[in-house]
């Protein structure tokens, strides 16, 4: 599939890469289909890029790599909604965001993704353990992925 990205300009994207999120994310609401943009072969963080908005892409990272004991908890709602089967077949991302020199992850509104079926979900926790503004990586230098709009 084609796509349009102000950040990459056209790409070519395979259907596997491509995400449905049929209530959209916090925030945007009717913007519900997005590609997953892998930026490099052995990068952590990938670009969720609209595919109905150019301007509109995340920053996304799986937060299992910072965080071995991240949980979320899938609501048999979540699982009927997503036709998840099987709990194995989640995948889960979190938008990252730059704040001063860190990068961090919303922790509390995590994205859920059935990987069989490639339709995901934005879920909130309640956990207090984790944050919105949770710190991933201390940044060195400007990192252009860190930016998202």
């Amino acid at each position: 599939m084609e796509i349009e990205s102000t950040r990459f300009g056209r790409l070519t994207v395979d259907d596997e890469r491509i995400i449905t999120v049929p209530k959209g994310l916090l925030g945007f609401p009717n913007h519900t289909r997005f590609a997953l943009i892998q930026t490099g072969a052995e990068n952590y963080f990938f670009w969720l890029q609209s595919l109905d908005e150019p301007n509109l892409a995340f920053v996304v990272t799986d937060p299992s790599i910072f965080f071995k004991d991240y949980e979320v908890p899938i609501r048999e709602e979540t699982q009927t909604e997503l036709q998840l089967a099987d709990i194995n077949h989640a995948q889960v991302f979190v938008i990252c965001n730059k704040v001063d020199e860190w990068l961090t992850g919303n922790l509390l509104g995590p994205i859920v993704v059935n990987a069989a079926n490639r339709t995901g979900q934005q879920v909130v926790l309640t956990e207090k353990k984790w944050t919105t503004r949770q710190p991933l990586l201390k940044l060195q230098a400007e990192v252009p992925l860190a930016k998202s709009a």
